[in-house]
């Protein structure tokens, strides 16, 4: 059994926004499906033919899916946030530095009280991160 986040973009921004982890995170779009190659009865709104259907996302360490929402589609301020764990300082603070551009930081990255380094943001795209550096003794 596998558990995998499913991220959903609305505006069309899901190709750009998974150009912009691979940038960040390294890895690769291993799957992509465009709403044009579903059957007819399947297709969306007008305009949806070259927006993501379904895309997987692969780099060292991290899997998610996403896909483009409908239009016709609202979410709500979910509970769920994609954290990133590492032990190195120097890679911790350039992905939540990249993560954080144009985006909003909630909890800057600062040493924690529980031996990390810790903080959390919400980047352009509106999805959650934390990221989690284990310090080394």
């Amino acid at each position: 059994m596998e558990l995998a986040p499913y991220l959903f973009f609305t505006g069309g921004k899901c190709e750009e926004a998974l150009d912009y982890y691979k940038g960040i995170l390294g890895g690769e779009i291993t799957d992509i499906s465009r709403w044009k190659d579903a059957p007819a009865e399947m297709q969306g709104p007008p305009g949806m033919g070259e927006r993501i259907m379904h895309s997987t996302f692969t780099a060292p360490g991290v899997t998610f899916m996403a896909s483009d929402s409908r239009p016709t589609t609202t979410y709500g301020d979910g509970p769920i946030s994609l954290s990133i764990g590492t032990s190195d300082e120097a890679e911790a603070k350039r992905v939540f530095d990249a993560l954080s551009k144009g985006g909003n930081v909630e909890v800057p990255l600062e040493k924690s009280f529980w031996g990390a380094m810790f903080g959390m943001l919400t980047d352009k795209y509106g999805i959650d991160w934390m990221v989690n550096c284990r310090l080394q003794n």
